[in-house]
């Protein structure tokens, strides 16, 4: 789990069981920088407020109904490529 600006926006970059997935890098309950919390390769848990998320959709875990944006990534030439300027919708989550 690392975090990195793109275009002034944090972005966080998990590496899942399923891939990679690059959501907004801070939690929406309290804009804690999502990178200082806790990332077991399923869950990213938010060092602030303790609020979970699945990190392979973004979905709230704890509690369930909030959500992170995530945003298309693709790993191409040795290059991670995140574009800020698009979302990934949520039914397109269903992974």
């Amino acid at each position: 789990m690392e975090s990195y600006f793109v275009d002034d926006i944090e972005v966080l970059v998990v590496c899942s069981a399923v891939g990679l997935h690059a959501f907004d890098g801070t939690c929406p309950h309290e804009d804690f920088p999502l990178v200082d919390g806790v990332f077991d390769g399923s869950t990213i848990v938010c060092s602030g407020h303790g609020w979970i998320f699945n990190a392979m959709t973004g979905q709230g875990v704890n509690p369930p109904g909030c959500r992170l944006t995530e945003y298309p990534i693709k790993a191409e030439n040795d290059g991670i490529y995140v574009d800020v300027d698009a979302v990934v919708p949520p039914l397109a989550q269903s992974r």
